[in-house]
C-alpha cells in the first residue's frame, strides 16, 4: 500500500471518502454536531452533496434515490432522527432497490445537544439494521459493508456514530478496488412502495422475514470478531466502548459487535458460555445488555450512574472493577457566550429589559439564557418556540400573556418553524403573538452552514433564496417587520418590540444582520477566489 492510499481522517471524513469511493449518487442531510463534517467533506472531495431544509426532507430525498436504484447517504445527529422517524419507519416496510445508508451521530454527554438519546432504540423499533464503527478505519470499512447489505437485503442501514468516533482522527487505509455502482433506473413496484393498509400488512411481514435473514447472516459474519484473552472475564462491547474496554482490561476476552442489531444471539450465547464472568460495555443506553437479558444470557451491565456522558478508559475500568464510589465533579469550565458584536445581543438585552417570557429555540441564540441576558424561559426542540409560545399565550393571565415572545433563528425557522406560523394564524391567541426571527444569514451553531434562506448551496453556489418575510406574509401574517440590526440601535429596537407587544394581533419581527463570523469567512473565501484568479503576465 502506497503512502497515497492512506489519509489521516476523522470518522466523519472517513465516511465521506468511503461514500465517494462507493459511488454514492447523492449525499443529503441537515447540519448537526457531531455529524456535520460528513457532507461538507463529501462535497469538498467531489461528491454530490446538499443540505436539506430538515432531516425528514433529507431522508425522503434519499429514499427517492434508493427507490431509483441509486446509492444514497443521509446524515444527521441523533435528535435529527426524531424529525426523520416518520419516513424511517415506512421505508423499513417498503425496502429499497438501491442503497440507503443513514449516518447518525449520537452525542453522549450532550456536548452540543438537548438530550442523550440512543439511535439504536430507533433501529430496534423501526426494524433497521445498525452498524457501529469504533474508529475512523472502521467507519470507512463499514460504510462499504452498509452499502452492500442495503442492496443485498433491500433495506435501509443505520451507521451509528458517537462523538469520539465522529471527531477523533486516525490513519485510514483507502481501498484500491472500488465497487461498481449500478446505473439508476426505475422499476415499478406499486404494492411494495405504496403503503395503503392492504399493501402495508404484507410489507410488515416481509420486513420481519428480512430481519430474520439478516440476523442469520449476522451470526457468522466477520463484523462480530472475538479478541482473544483469558476466560476469567469476557466483555461484550460495540463502537468506541470496545477500544476503551480493550485498553482498560487488555487480558480479557472481548466480543466486539460491529452489527449490534439484528442481534446475533447464538454467537453471543457461545461467547458468554466461554467465560466465567461476562460484562457488557456500551456507550449510551443498555441496549445490548437488555437484548442479552431478554435471551436469558447471564451478563452484567453498567450501573445507572455510568449511563450518562461519554465513556473513557478509566470509567470502563471502574465499571468492570465494581467501583461505584462517588466521583469528584470536575471544575466548571468557562460558560459559553454570544460572540462580541453578535447581533443577537441587542435582542436579548431588550427581552431582558422588557421582562419578556421567552419561548426559545435551538441555535447559538440559546445562549441568551445565560448571564448577563437571562432572557430565555424554554428550549425543547427545533421549531418548538412558536408552538410553546402560542400555548403560553392561550392560558396565561392577560398581563403575562402579553409578555410572551417566541424567538427562533433563520435556519431553524426553515427547518421546522413554518408550521408554527400556520398554527399562529389558524388558532390565534386572544392577545395575538410576537414571533422574533433572528436572521443572521447562516446556520451558526453547527459551523456556519448555508440553508435555503441564504441563497447559497452546501458548496456556496448561488441558488433560489427563500424570503422569510414573503413566506410569512403568504401564510397570512399581515404585520411582518424587518429590522436591519446595526450597532447603537438598542433603544430603537427595544421600543419597536414594546410596540409589538402592545398589539393584540399576530406579528413577525425579523431581526436581520449577518453573523460576523460568517461574514468574515465569506470575505476570506472571496479573497481566495480572487487571488486564485490572478495570472502572471510576461513582461514586455
Amino acid at each position: 500500500m502506497t503512502r497515497e492510499n492512506k489519509r489521516l481522517l476523522s470518522g466523519n471524513e472517513a465516511i465521506a471518502y468511503a461514500a465517494l469511493a462507493a459511488g454514492v449518487h447523492l449525499g443529503t442531510g441537515y447540519p448537526g454536531t457531531p455529524s456535520t463534517e460528513i457532507l461538507e467533506t463529501f462535497g469538498a472531495i467531489g461528491g454530490k452533496a446538499q443540505w436539506a431544509p430538515n432531516e425528514k426532507v433529507a431522508l425522503e430525498v434519499a429514499i427517492g434515490v434508493a427507490y431509483g436504484n441509486g446509492r444514497a447517504l443521509v446524515t444527521m445527529k441523533h435528535v435529527g432522527l426524531n424529525v426523520a422517524a416518520d419516513p424511517l419507519f415506512s421505508v423499513a416496510y417498503t425496502g429499497v432497490s438501491g442503497a440507503l445508508v443513514l449516518a447518525v451521530a449520537d452525542d453522549p454527554g450532550m456536548a452540543s445537544s438537548q438530550n442523550e438519546q440512543d439511535t439504536r432504540r430507533y433501529a430496534v423499533a423501526a426494524g433497521v439494521p445498525v452498524l457501529e464503527p469504533s474508529d475512523s478505519q472502521e467507519a470507512y470499512d463499514l460504510f462499504f459493508r452498509a452499502v452492500d447489505l442495503s442492496e443485498r437485503f433491500g433495506t435501509p442501514i443505520i451507521l451509528r456514530l458517537t462523538t469520539r468516533v465522529s471527531h477523533s482522527k486516525g490513519i485510514v487505509k483507502l481501498n484500491d478496488v472500488v465497487p461498481v455502482a449500478r446505473a439508476p433506473h426505475f422499476e415499478r413496484n406499486t404494492q411494495g412502495r405504496v403503503l395503503i393498509p392492504a399493501y402495508a400488512r404484507p410489507a410488515h411481514r416481509r420486513l420481519r422475514h428480512r430481519l430474520s435473514q439478516i440476523a442469520e447472516w449476522n451470526e457468522t459474519s466477520e463484523l462480530n470478531p472475538i479478541w482473544e484473552g483469558g476466560d476469567d472475564l469476557g466483555i461484550i462491547a460495540s463502537g468506541v466502548a470496545a477500544l476503551h474496554a480493550r485498553e482498560a482490561v487488555p487480558g480479557s476476552r472481548l466480543l466486539k459487535l460491529g452489527m449490534s442489531y439484528p442481534f446475533p444471539v447464538r454467537r453471543v450465547r457461545e461467547f458468554v458460555a466461554s467465560v466465567k464472568r461476562c460484562v457488557v460495555i456500551e456507550e449510551g443506553d443498555p441496549v445490548i445488555q437488555e437484548l442479552c437479558l431478554s435471551h436469558r444470557l447471564p451478563v452484567e451491565g453498567k450501573p445507572d450512574e455510568e449511563r450518562f456522558g461519554e465513556l473513557n478508559v478509566s470509567r470502563v475500568r471502574r465499571m468492570i472493577n465494581g467501583d461505584h464510589a462517588p466521583r469528584t465533579a470536575p471544575p466548571p469550565g468557562r460558560p459559553p457566550q454570544l460572540c462580541p458584536g453578535c447581533p443577537h445581543r441587542t435582542v436579548f438585552e431588550a427581552l431582558h429589559d422588557l421582562d419578556c417570557i421567552v419561548a426559545g429555540d435551538i441555535g447559538c441564540y440559546t445562549l441568551g439564557v445565560l448571564p448577563p441576558f437571562e432572557a430565555m424561559d424554554s428550549c425543547t426542540c427545533m421549531g418548538a418556540s412558536i408552538g410553546v409560545g402560542l400555548g403560553l399565550r392561550h392560558v396565561l393571565p392577560l398581563d403575562e400573556a402579553r409578555r410572551v415572545v417566541s424567538v427562533i433563528g433563520d435556519s431553524t425557522f426553515v427547518h421546522s418553524g413554518l408550521t408554527g406560523i400556520v398554527e399562529m394564524m389558524y388558532n390565534p391567541p386572544p392577545t395575538g403573538h410576537v414571533v422574533l426571527i433572528l436572521d443572521n444569514r447562516t446556520t451558526a451553531m453547527t459551523g456556519l452552514q448555508d440553508h435555503p434562506a441564504t441563497g447559497r448551496t452546501l458548496k456556496g453556489e448561488p441558488t433560489h433564496q427563500l424570503s422569510l418575510e414573503d413566506v410569512c406574509r403568504a401564510i397570512g401574517v399581515d404585520d411582518v417587520t424587518v429590522f436591519e440590526s446595526q450597532p447603537g440601535q438598542k433603544d430603537h429596537f427595544r421600543e419597536l418590540l414594546r410596540a409589538k407587544l402592545a398589539q393584540e394581533k399576530p406579528c413577525v419581527l425579523i431581526v436581520r444582520r449577518e453573523c460576523l463570523l460568517a461574514a468574515r469567512r465569506r470575505k476570506q473565501a472571496s479573497q481566495t477566489v480572487e487571488q486564485e484568479g490572478v495570472t502572471c503576465q510576461p513582461s514586455e
